[in-house]
């Protein structure tokens, strides 16, 4: 009897819409090696001001659930734990999201992980219809309501510093996530709305060599060079209004 209900607690909780941040955490950490954590989230309790009516289309918002009220980035950004608890191992992720199941999931960026790039949500549709244009292959592109986030293979900043040095001008509103960063990924729920892929992630094709018996692939999904994309997000993100130096993802 009591492994026929475990089995049915299992059911439930695959059935479940909470079980998708889990299964996205685990999928990150395990299969793609990728180091995740849980987000702070929203509140539950998003309130209306006194006296005041929605318009179509807007709707009560939720604050933070980190102590800032006036938080830029609500639900996107780590709070408990930091940054650097981020991990793969397995057990650490199901016990974060068994306590937190509405947490979103946050991939901690640079070093071995992906790092990205953030444009605002018009110049990044901009930037992508160009680099499709021009045949050139992209990896991963995560996306909000208000901002694109295009993951790229891992960089530095001596890297990173030259190949915005070479540029005339290079616009606030573009978002370089790197070591020490961050970014939320699918399918978290933040203040900013739903977090999905604009791009999901490819499988990495079967290499040669491995067919000839050399090592196996990696299962993380391809990722193409900074260098690469950097012109065309330069480019779009020039023509779109910057919206001020708080952050919005």
């Amino acid at each position: 009897m009591r492994e026929i209900l475990g089995r049915r607690r299992k059911l439930l909780f695959r059935r479940g819409g909470r079980s998708a941040l889990l299964g996205a955490a685990l999928h990150c950490a395990t299969e793609w090696r990728w180091p995740v954590l849980p987000g702070v989230g929203l509140r539950s309790g998003g309130r209306q001001p006194v006296g005041g009516r929605l318009g179509l289309g807007e709707r009560v918002s939720r604050p933070c659930g980190c102590p800032d009220p006036d938080c830029a980035v609500p639900g996107a950004h780590p709070f408990d734990p930091g940054l650097l608890a981020a991990t793969t191992d397995a057990r650490m992720v199901r016990w974060w999201w068994a306590n937190r199941p509405d947490a979103p999931v946050l991939l901690a960026t640079g070093g071995r992980a992906p790092c990205a790039v953030s444009l605002p949500a018009v110049a990044g549709a901009r930037a992508l219809a160009a680099l499709d244009h021009f045949g050139v292959r992209l990896g991963p592109v995560v996306a909000t309501p208000t901002r694109w986030s295009l993951l790229v293979a891992p960089y530095d900043l001596a890297e990173l510093g030259e190949l915005l040095n070479s540029q005339d001008w290079v616009p606030s509103s573009l978002r370089f996530h790197g070591d020490g960063g961050y970014l939320v990924l699918p399918p978290s729920q933040i203040g900013a709305g739903k977090v999905r892929w604009e791009r999901p992630p490819a499988s990495p094709k079967r290499s040669t060599s491995f067919e000839q018996g050399g090592p196996p692939p990696s299962a993380a999904p391809w990722l193409p060079k900074v260098a690469t994309i950097v012109d065309a997000l330069v480019m779009a993100s020039t023509s779109t209004p910057d919206g001020g130096s708080r952050l919005a993802y």
